[in-house]
């Protein structure tokens, strides 16, 4: 059994080499034609949210959101999409950041 939340993201900024504390953190999943917030978190010092849904939550199949409030001086908020097709996996979900641009990739 899991320890954590079956989904976790992780923020890194690449233009100081650095994690990036407090950043507001919303997980939302697709529902019909919008999206409902499901939980959200304020990234920690080592730049991780760990604790957005509880470990022994069941993770239901679907689409989801991570929408980070980042307000760099492009963007204020960035929105990464993905999907959920194994409800026993892990889903991490790290962002690099940095002034005028940000990568994602799926982690482990």
């Amino acid at each position: 059994m899991t320890t954590r939340s079956p989904i976790t993201t992780h923020v890194l900024d690449t233009a100081c080499g650095l994690p990036a504390a407090g950043i507001e953190v919303t997980l939302e999943i697709e529902a019909g034609a919008g999206w409902i917030a499901v939980a959200s978190g304020i990234t920690d010092d080592d730049g991780r949210v760990e604790d957005l849904l509880a470990a022994d939550e069941p993770l239901r199949p679907g689409t989801y959101r991570l929408v980070f409030s980042v307000e760099t001086p492009f963007y204020p908020e960035i929105a990464v999409v993905f999907r959920v097709d194994d409800s026993g996996q892990h889903y991490h979900v790290p962002l690099l950041l940095s002034p005028f641009g940000y990568s994602t990739y799926r982690g482990s």
